[in-house]
């Protein structure tokens, strides 16, 4: 009985632990879209230290799944420690039939929202940024390279459309398409095997970054067992190639999937701090006096 007890009690604490604020199902009340399940899990930030900064995470999973508590769920309550709203997209994958461009589609259509809402939250509409882990970092990077170009025109009328990230965080991020380092799943998950060589450009992140690309923040290891680290090298070459502000770290060891969990790589590199310090250098949160 006391094993049980105990058991049930460990239980109420981790839903404590990630539990969120609210559930937004993003497509409710859009006649085109009825049925689609895309969620946004709210994590508002305390008021006493709210910065007006907010971030939409992106958890990884190859396009496939989502790893929704280590990379979504750990990195909002850690977020919301500094004072960052934090919303975790439940983004379509392809394990329930999905692929390009129901991704993309999910990720403007959240940034959308919480800038419609960005009252409720006590947050500024222009400071929303987009962060992704893995495969989820691809799809920041589209977030961020694509702005300027509506996805969702078929799905739903806007007067007014802003999808520009206020800056880009992909963390050990997927990023190209071409074969010598793909990652093959995600790309699979993506654009199915049936892709063309156009669309295998057209999905390189690093062969679309343009001139009014957003902030960003750049995260790898080079034991990472997953996704080929050379992926981020591609990538921040391109960045320096167009002149984008950027912070690029590069590690020799870390690995892959850790997400802002409480590990050793975390806790002896304090990347995330990096990141938050980072955020102040460019303007993003303005430190309080």
């Amino acid at each position: 009985m006391r094993k049980l007890f105990l058991s049930f009690l460990i239980i109420l604490c981790t839903l404590s632990l990630f539990s969120q604020d609210e559930v937004v199902w993003l497509w409710k009340g859009v006649e085109k879209m009825k049925g689609e399940k895309t969620r946004l899990y709210v994590f508002k930030a305390p008021d006493s230290i709210n910065t007006g900064v907010s971030v939409i995470i992106c958890p990884g999973g190859s396009y496939h799944h989502l790893g929704l508590r280590g990379e979504g769920f750990t990195s909002a309550r850690w977020f919301n420690s500094m004072g960052i709203t934090a919303f975790v997209l439940r983004y379509r994958v392809s394990i329930d039939g999905y692929h390009h461009p129901a991704m993309i589609q999910d990720v403007q259509r959240a940034t959308q929202w919480v800038r419609d809402h960005a009252e409720k939250y006590a947050i500024d509409p222009n400071k929303v940024g987009v962060m992704g882990f893995s495969a989820g970092g691809h799809l920041a990077l589209m977030a961020g390279a694509f702005y300027n170009q509506n996805y969702l025109g078929e799905c739903i009328t806007f007067t007014r459309v802003n999808f520009k990230p206020a800056f880009v965080a992909p963390i050990y991020p997927v990023v190209s398409m071409q074969d010598s380092i793909a990652h093959e799943w995600s790309r699979e998950s993506l654009l199915t095997k049936r892709y063309t060589k156009e669309l295998q450009d057209k999905f390189s992140m690093e062969l679309q970054v343009p001139d009014g690309m957003p902030p960003v923040f750049l995260l790898a290891s080079k034991d990472d067992p997953v996704v080929d680290y050379r992926n981020s090298v591609c990538l921040h070459r391109a960045l320096e190639d167009k002149h984008i502000t950027n912070k690029f770290l590069l590690y020799d060891t870390g690995g892959h999937g850790y997400g802002m969990k409480d590990t050793e790589f975390t806790r002896t590199t304090r990347w995330n701090y990096i990141l938050y310090e980072w955020l102040q250098e460019i303007g993003v949160i303005i430190p309080k006096k």
